[in-house]
């Protein structure tokens, strides 16, 4: 039963974290080697949907972009830094909601992590587009996990109405009979 042991719940957390890393970093193995979109820079799948190469050197929307070694490695420990923020706010939630979404932004930040640390960069390739017109920036299936994790969490934050817990208070009848 995953409501009686918030272990349980927390590994699953873990568990979708080691989901979205490994179909993140298949997918990208796949991108770079079986299709060698790095070589043909872009595929044609749907008249809204092309496989496109891109190094992204930065985070979020080509932020913070990585010039120089040192900026390479200062991102990798930023972002290692958050990520592990968010290892520990899983390792403490209790709510499963939370707990997946956690594991949806750990996962998906590992994957990036990883292309930052091994090559330098991160691989982007999903180019989601109406005609000319792109709603989203090229990104890959580690930033739609993020931002996926993100958007229930803040969703839950912002939806959400915490009940009061019975338990923490005694009723006011206890109250008076306690005087």
């Amino acid at each position: 039963m995953i409501a009686g042991n918030p272990w349980r719940k927390r590994l699953i957390g873990l568990l979708i974290a080691a989901i979205v890393f490994a179909v993140d970093v298949g997918i990208k193995a796949w991108v770079v080697g079986g299709l060698r979109l790095n070589e043909v820079q872009q595929i044609y799948i749907l008249p809204f949907f092309n496989l496109t190469w891109t190094q992204n050197f930065g985070v979020s929307l080509g932020l913070f972009t990585a010039g120089s070694p040192e900026a390479r490695w200062a991102l990798v420990a930023m972002t290692a830094a958050i990520a592990a923020f968010v290892l520990v706010w899983l390792l403490r939630e209790r709510k499963m909601p939370d707990i997946a979404a956690l594991g949806l932004v750990l996962g998906g930040a590992a994957g990036n992590i990883r292309d930052r640390y091994s090559v330098g960069y991160v691989v982007d390739y999903a180019d989601l587009h109406i005609g000319g017109f792109r709603p989203f920036l090229i990104f890959n299936l580690a930033d739609a996990a993020i931002t996926i994790g993100v958007l229930i969490i803040l969703a839950r934050s912002l939806l959400s109405r915490e009940k009061p817990d019975s338990a923490a208070e005694p009723a006011p009848e206890a109250q008076k009979n306690a005087s």
